[in-house]
């Protein structure tokens, strides 16, 4: 399959996502530049982490009208997978491709730091590598990745199960001392009713080999993978 990683103005984990891909998961993958036009031959769009546009208004705001982005839209509205990472869970949400919104950490304190994921669904592109309950170790690295929805948007996420991980300690349980950001009830990572638009605080491409501390991060990218060879492309899409 062809991934495609989006860099804008101020990104600064397209390489790392790149890396990631390219030589650690043996994947075809290229640069999108923000500017350029989405090709039709990319089969998963990957919007990185970092700081586009320096962050000015709020994170993601400005680089939700970069020229690539209405391609992002047309593309997932098609069917087309698409993973934002951090910075990109950010833009996806400001794009309205994500229900929600992220805003500063309760602690008002950038964090870095390593945090356990509890995976609460399988049957999407994105963790169906994953066992459900299976504890994942990655980092996060933001000063506003605290998840919030208004109570409407969160029934009808619980409802269409598009809560696909939660902060957790070591132990699997969403404590609050698990909760490196204030998240509402420690989500980490939710997609569109669709499941085929996944958006997450934590860096999977920063824990995909021994020598990162972790591999946990690949079974993101390893179930996208397997999802496109075996269900054939788009097959998820109801």
């Amino acid at each position: 399959m062809r991934w495609g990683v989006i860099v804008f103005p101020g990104s600064c984990d397209d390489q790392d996502v790149y890396d990631c891909l390219k030589h650690v998961l043996k994947q075809k993958v290229e640069f999108l530049w923000h500017k350029d036009r989405l090709g039709r031959d990319i089969d998963c769009v990957v919007l990185p982490g970092g700081f586009s546009y320096g962050d000015y208004l709020r994170c993601g705001a400005m680089a939700r009208f970069s020229p690539i982005m209405q391609g992002v839209v047309e593309f997932a509205r098609n069917g087309g997978l698409v993973l934002g990472i951090c910075n990109g869970f950010q833009i996806l949400c400001e794009a309205g491709l994500l229900p929600g919104a992220l805003t500063r950490n309760a602690s008002l304190q950038f964090v870095c730091r390593q945090v356990h994921l509890r995976v609460e669904e399988i049957d999407t592109p994105f963790t169906s590598a994953a066992k459900k309950g299976q504890l994942l170790k990655l980092p996060v690295k933001h000063g506003e990745g605290c998840y919030y929805a208004d109570p409407a948007t969160l029934e009808r996420l619980q409802k269409n199960r598009q809560i696909l991980v939660r902060y957790v300690d070591g132990k699997g349980r969403p404590t609050a001392a698990a909760n490196p950001n204030g998240s509402l009830e420690n989500i980490a990572g939710v997609c569109n009713e669709a499941r085929n638009v996944f958006g997450l605080m934590p860096h999977p491409e920063d824990a995909s080999e021994k020598l990162l501390g972790s591999e946990d991060g690949a079974k993101i990218f390893s179930s996208v993978i397997a999802a496109c060879g075996t269900r054939g492309k788009r097959a998820w899409v109801a």
